[in-house]
């Protein structure tokens, strides 16, 4: 059976300890020392200082029949010969319900002469401070910040210290700059350039005041990891033309990120104006897209963020909302018609659209505000129907007329054929060797016609029309 000799196992626990618990860069955290003429106050407290005892809060009567005055010192002035703003007379000085502006030094005289001076500080203890921290690209510094609840004490004082982690490195020490309007702290981290994007680093905070130090939990972090872009910019939203389901959404990229070297992808959500649920595109590489399925005749709200192209950090905070609308074919009669546009279902199913009184001028007097009109189920001709009609009437006249002159070229024809030439002498064919034989018949068959009247047809000339060239 395999056994741990005993000397190394302390070595090895001590090893997985260190392995486990952050590195942290052991900077102290706490108030500087307060001097023993200092006494402390909060922000809405009371506070009573005493002039006779060696506690500063203490109370204890003085010696009897002397009057003690006080004094607070100005702004800039020494509390020296009496000089300073005079305050109620007494053993002690009772001060209610403390602001910063408290905060000074105050002084007690007996018959001009000063018997003692303490230091009243009016601070609150620090927030504790709770960092994150993040990079708006590869060629940026690391900026980490915390925001606050109320506003520091004036003497409120913030640092940041950052370095590698399981190394024995010195920390790297940076100042913290409270910002009023966002009411955050931020500590600027500066990279120097070819440092690896992989390798953890341990961030630590502090924040301090003569009230008091809070210290932040140590954050450990990478380069890469804390990458977050700042929003598209110049977002917007664009109809295509006859196309009334489609928008075109166009962006840029924030003016903190350089595409020459690193690129990003988008995230675009939109939503028609009614709905409060977004429609989301992921994985956008280009700088614009194309909705397909936007709502007709709907105004949609469309937003845009951004991430590293591999992945690599964190998504940017959403771009300021967008606006748009699909493309509506001005001529469809229930598109936006301006005031006179208004839609509505009759009792029948059917429905009824307000049109404005001008179309009725001589039915409608001026105190008329419009006229309501049953929608017609008729469909409207569509111009592609009149052309298609327009031409196969064409087609059909052309057809008759060719017919017409076709036959008129064969009756020509056919005349030709049957008439004889002029000039040509008539032969009676005689039979050989016999008489002649007699005629068939004196009488014809049909009776010649007479004289025909103007414009009339004679039926022994129809074969012309049905005889063949």
């Amino acid at each position: 059976m395999f056994s741990c000799p005993g000397p190394l196992l302390p070595a090895a626990l001590l090893f997985l300890l260190l392995l486990l618990l952050p590195t942290a860069p052991g900077r102290p955290c706490g108030p500087a020392g307060l001097s023993r003429d200092t006494v402390l106050g909060r922000p809405g407290a009371n506070v009573t200082l005493t002039c006779w005892d060696k506690g500063p809060t203490s109370v204890t009567n003085g010696p009897a029949n002397v009057t003690v005055s006080w004094r607070v010192e100005e702004r800039g002035a020494a509390a020296v010969g009496g000089r300073g703003r005079r305050l109620a007379e007494g053993d002690s000085l009772l001060l209610r319900h403390l602001r910063y502006e408290d905060s000074g030094r105050y002084s007690c005289y007996v018959g001009g002469r000063p018997l003692r001076s303490l230091r009243l500080l009016v601070e609150e203890p620090p927030e504790t401070p709770r960092v994150s921290c993040y990079r708006r690209s590869h060629d940026k510094d690391v900026l980490c910040e915390w925001p606050l609840r109320a506003k520091p004490s004036p003497g409120t004082r913030a640092m940041l210290w950052v370095k590698q982690r399981f190394t024995t490195e010195d920390a790297t020490e940076q100042r913290c700059r409270y910002f009023a309007k966002a009411r955050k702290f931020v500590c600027r981290l500066k990279v120097p350039p070819g440092t690896d994007d992989t390798k953890p680093l341990v961030v630590s905070t502090c924040v301090k005041n003569g009230a008091g130090g809070s210290a932040g939990e140590d954050k450990i972090i990478t380069l890469s990891g804390v990458l977050k872009p700042d929003p598209p910019i110049n977002v917007t939203v664009v109809a295509l033309e006859k196309a009334p389901q489609r928008l075109r959404v166009n962006w840029s990229y924030p003016s903190s990120w350089d595409p020459r070297f690193y690129w990003l992808r988008f995230q675009v959500r939109y939503r028609p104006e009614p709905t409060r649920t977004f429609t989301e595109v992921d994985q956008v590489l280009t700088t614009w897209l194309d909705i397909h399925d936007a709502w007709w005749g709907t105004r949609h709200v469309v937003q845009v963020r951004a991430q590293e192209e591999f992945g690599h950090g964190a998504w940017s905070e959403w771009s300021r909302e967008v606006v748009g609308t699909p493309w509506t074919d001005p001529r469809d009669f229930t598109s936006e018609m301006g005031p006179f546009s208004s839609q509505f279902p009759m009792e029948d199913g059917t429905y009824a659209v307000t049109l404005p009184p001008e179309l009725f001028a001589e039915d409608v007097g001026d105190d008329a505000g419009g006229t309501v009109v049953e929608a017609s189920t008729r469909s409207v001709a569509s111009p592609y129907a009149l052309l298609v009609a327009g031409g196969s009437l064409s087609l059909g006249i052309t057809l008759f007329i060719g017919i017409v002159v076709r036959y008129r070229q064969m009756w020509q024809t056919s005349r030709q054929r049957w008439a004889k030439p002029g000039g040509e002498v008539q032969h009676v064919l005689v039979p050989l060797g016999g008489p002649p034989s007699p005629p068939l018949s004196d009488t014809p068959l049909l009776p010649r016609p007479g004289p025909l009247a103007p414009g009339a047809l004679h039926v022994t000339n129809l074969d012309y029309f049905f005889s063949r060239p």
